[in-house]
């Protein structure tokens, strides 16, 4: 939009309003091809059936229109390979239960909430076979930023042999960071944890840790998904064959 805007500084009003509408509608519908892309080739790797298991938002309220990691779940679901799909509430904000719970409701795609801690048992119960979550960041080595919860999903599932897939778009990846150690992560409110809404649980006087992200190390991620392929250890050289990056030694 800034490059459209430097370009055209010197149109009329109307022409200028014209050429970033264009513009945004490009980059939408570019976004909403690039989703269904990854869609199709994150359903590949599941099997008949796939009972998979997610954390956050990652649909069409997350993106354009389509979604990531629930865009994966859309495809396979379209193409008759999902079996069920376990969405964690994902405290303190509660993404999955208000915003997860309600595309998956829409689709009429068959679902279960359920409570962050209870992934670990319906993993060693036998009863997922992959779990599925987004990105917000991604170093060059492959270690992943996203939701807090997600590091733990990803211990759970490398101690259970569950495949962990991160589903993203390659502008998620940052070829700037060596690894997840430089991704700041964002400290949020105490109240989010103490107070819900507005809805005291904690005593008063009671203090909060509230981290947003966590880092998943690369070493705990099967593949990770893009637009253009899913990438696979070593993510070192995966990542920079994919960005035409050289590989540091």
């Amino acid at each position: 939009m800034e490059e459209v805007f430097r370009r055209r500084r010197d149109a009329g009003r109307d022409e200028l309003r014209q050429a970033l509408l264009a513009e945004a509608q490009r980059i939408h519908e570019e976004d909403i091809a690039s989703s269904r892309r990854i869609g199709r080739l994150g359903a590949e790797l599941l099997p008949p059936k796939a009972r998979v298991l997610t954390i956050c938002n990652t649909g069409a309220l997350a993106t354009g229109g389509y979604g990531t990691a629930l865009g994966v779940i859309r495809a396979a679901w379209e193409r008759g390979k999902l079996g069920l799909v376990y969405a964690c509430e994902t405290r303190p904000r509660l993404q999955g239960a208000r915003l997860t719970a309600w595309e998956l409701l829409r689709e009429g795609i068959p679902f279960r909430l359920i409570a962050d801690s209870a992934a670990g048992w319906l993993m060693a119960r036998g009863e997922v076979d992959a779990v599925l979550v987004g990105a917000d960041r991604i170093a060059r080595n492959g270690d992943t930023a996203n939701k807090i919860g997600t590091y733990t999903l990803a211990v759970l599932a490398h101690r259970h042999r569950i495949p962990f897939y991160v589903v993203a778009p390659t502008s998620t990846i940052d070829p700037e960071l060596e690894s997840g150690k430089e991704i700041p992560i964002e400290e949020r409110a105490e109240d989010e944890v103490l107070a819900p809404y507005g809805m005291w649980f904690a005593p008063k006087g009671a203090r909060a840790h509230n981290p947003a992200f966590d880092v998943t190390p690369a070493e705990l991620i099967s593949a990770i998904v893009t637009e253009r392929g899913a990438l696979r250890p070593p993510y070192r050289k995966a990542i920079a064959d994919l960005l035409g990056t050289a590989s540091p030694r």
